[in-house]
């Protein structure tokens, strides 16, 4: 299952990721975080972006890697572009907390009081 794009069986909402735990340690810090937009899409655009990237953009060669046509390279990209602007939204406060914790900025007892 995408965790990043899962939808409540129950109600269709979309759902929150609560908990990150260091697989390592076992470290875990619980709330609500974000999602990238990127992280949002579906896995199938997932890899349509990332061919694209990995590609450097070339429609040629996303045409040969998808068996596809030109136009509907395009229109797949569109549809992309649309899908990731409804979601765009500026960054949380709470992401650049977590960022200066992933930097070593913070300790985890500061990040959690930070974000509490």
């Amino acid at each position: 299952m995408d965790v990043s794009s899962a939808n409540c069986a129950g109600c269709g909402r979309a759902m929150v990721i609560t908990r990150l735990e260091c697989g390592r340690c076992g470290i875990a810090m619980e709330g609500e975080f974000e999602v990238a937009s990127l992280g949002r899409l579906s896995a199938e655009d997932q890899v349509f972006v990332h061919a694209f990237l990995r590609h450097h953009g070339s429609i040629k060669k996303m045409e040969k890697v998808f068996g596809i046509s030109y136009p509907t390279v395009k229109n797949r990209l569109n549809a992309i572009t649309t899908r990731l602007d409804e979601k765009l939204e500026g960054p949380s406060p709470n992401s650049r907390i977590l960022e200066r914790l992933a930097c070593g900025e913070l300790t985890v007892q500061e990040a959690v009081e930070k974000l509490s």
